[in-house]
């Protein structure tokens, strides 16, 4: 069994409607309990993920914003990124041919432009939310990480406007299919996870991670174990064709698949 378990949230531990489910909890304090060492690697920011894990008193390690920031068990920062001000200036500051809205993150939160009720459907638990701000008013320096939301064909289009003005000076992915993130160059899940191993002191081949989405697959191809969720976007099992594919996040597939790991590792595993 693995020294290190890693796992995206939306889509692959919670469940569709963004909570945990009660099996799915059991299995996590199961690992604890075996001396597997938890991170929760998620798009999502470390003020909300503190909410959520203390919620269920969980001990994990937290890769947030998409690699942007490593925290310990105890919240100390561990590393961080941030866009290199150029490059967030651009991107604020542009007119970019798009209907998607541009969203902004830092350590201080997550800010917009406009009031969008539907962006608060996935937080509601933990009630996390945005603040309004002029976005073209906010300081370059201060960006950790932008994302634009919208139509999947819109965000496309807009990828190819973004890879023309930014070139090699940022990492663009799809965090889900209505969501494309602008990060730091060489910022990702995989690179993040790496940087922890070694402080960890544990080797990538010891560590067992899940996935839905395209920020998951830097951090899925460097584990010794990579392994993709059912409900995962196309292209994401398309990149990682070797990878083993269980069930759906609703089924709280990832319980189902580490209980079988656990309880009997010497048989072949089949989706709920």
């Amino acid at each position: 069994m693995a020294r290190l378990a890693a796992f995206d949230m939306d889509g692959t531990l919670l469940m569709p409607d963004h909570r945990f489910g009660a099996q799915t909890l059991s299995t996590l304090k199961r690992l604890h309990e075996r001396d597997i060492t938890l991170t929760f690697a998620t798009g999502r920011h470390v003020l909300e993920m503190r909410h959520i894990i203390g919620n269920f008193s969980l001990d994990a390690f937290l890769i947030t914003g998409n690699g942007t920031r490593i925290h310990s068990l105890e919240g100390e920062v561990l590393h961080r990124r941030d866009l290199a001000p150029e490059v967030a200036d651009l991107v604020l500051h542009s007119r970019w041919d798009t209907q998607a809205s541009m969203h902004v993150f830092n350590d201080s939160g997550w800010m917009t432009g406009q009031e969008i009720p539907e962006m608060l459907h996935a937080h509601v638990y933990s009630g996390f939310r945005y603040q309004l701000r002029d976005l073209k008013r906010l300081p370059a320096h201060d960006v950790t990480k932008i994302c634009f939301c919208g139509d999947h064909d819109d965000l496309c289009r807009l990828r190819i406007q973004l890879n023309e003005v930014l070139g090699e000076r940022a990492h663009l992915c799809f965090s889900a299919v209505d969501c494309l993130e602008i990060l730091p160059n060489g910022c990702n899940k995989g690179a993040a996870l790496s940087v922890l191993s070694e402080h960890l002191g544990v080797g990538m081949a010891e560590c067992i991670a899940f996935g839905d989405a395209m920020n998951d697959r830097e951090m899925l191809g460097l584990v010794g174990q990579g392994v993709i969720m059912g409900n995962a976007m196309p292209q994401l099992k398309a990149a990682l064709p070797h990878l083993p594919v269980i069930g759906h996040c609703r089924n709280q597939a990832v319980s189902h698949f580490l209980n079988h790991l656990l309880d009997t590792p010497n048989l072949p595993y089949s989706p709920e």
